[in-house]
């Protein structure tokens, strides 16, 4: 009998064990993204058929918070489960992440004990990195950023200069060109988020801001002549370029443009998977 209550309280202990390790990996967009980008693109399929990482819910940016998605055995509860986050994408990156870090708190409310990994997709790793360094969050394992400008971007400032026209032409523009033109003066706070930073500027102090000692990983697009993209510089996306993570951050390097495409879903696989194994 002694010996059967012995095999009992480790089995518990065991179980006990394994769900105290589970991990919720939470994907967050970038700019014009949203949280279905991630399925469109192929990256949710790959992870739910080759890491077993079943999609549980969508964070949206107002209560419940946490919008469920039904599996197909609600009956098995896997070890790690992955949520999608949904934000406004074009605020300023300040508000982008207070409504992340009501997000994530929330989602560590209904998931005590579990370990949290962040993965952001161009403006979202900004957004994760400010939400890490402003706020008391749950226990974050680690931040992967997939062509994330944190050093800034060209680009921004171009399309800051294409939309600082004085008034009237401004409204002459906006009214007989539109396209782009009104998408950009809506975003016009984040473009300035996202330029290279400056004293000042709110990428600035970011970078120069202490960060959590936890895992990061850099995904930087690579090209046959040179790394980054036609959006941003390979330098930029580089988590050991900024000041306050210099030499913290693996570098995986990734072919293709700018956008999210399967390639990430496989180079996710692979360092998801390490990452739990610590």
């Amino acid at each position: 009998m002694r010996r059967l209550i012995l095999i009992l309280l480790a089995s518990v202990s065991l179980v006990i064990g394994r769900t105290a390790h589970a991990d919720l990996l939470v994907l967050i967009h970038g700019y014009l993204g949203e949280a279905q980008s991630w399925q469109t693109s192929g990256v949710v399929p790959i992870l739910q058929s080759r890491n077993n990482w079943p999609l549980a819910g969508i964070l949206i940016p107002n209560p419940p918070w946490i919008l469920p998605v039904p599996r197909p055995n609600p009956t098995t509860q896997p070890a790690n489960t992955l949520f999608l986050a949904q934000l406004p994408s074009l605020a300023p990156i300040a508000i982008q992440a207070t409504v992340l870090e009501t997000q994530l708190n929330q989602l560590g409310r209904a998931h005590p004990g579990q370990s949290l990994i962040l993965v952001g997709h161009s403006a979202g790793g900004v957004v994760a990195r400010a939400a890490l360094v402003r706020a008391r969050l749950p226990r974050i394992k680690a931040l992967i950023t997939i062509a994330s400008p944190h050093l800034g971007t060209p680009r921004a400032e171009q399309a800051l200069n294409a939309i600082s026209d004085p008034w009237p032409i401004e409204i002459i523009k906006e009214f007989f060109i539109g396209g782009p033109y009104p998408l950009l003066q809506n975003s016009r706070d984040l473009l300035l988020d996202l330029a290279r930073p400056f004293p000042g500027s709110l990428l600035f102090a970011l970078n120069h801001t202490p960060h959590p000692k936890i895992h990061y990983v850099s995904i930087i697009r690579s090209q046959p002549f040179a790394l980054g993209d036609a959006l941003v510089p390979g330098f930029s996306q580089n988590m050991n370029q900024v000041p306050a993570l210099a030499g913290q951050s693996q570098i995986v390097l990734v072919p293709g443009d700018h956008t999210l495409h399967p390639g990430d879903g496989f180079a996710l696989e692979k360092i998801i998977y390490g990452l739990t194994k610590k």
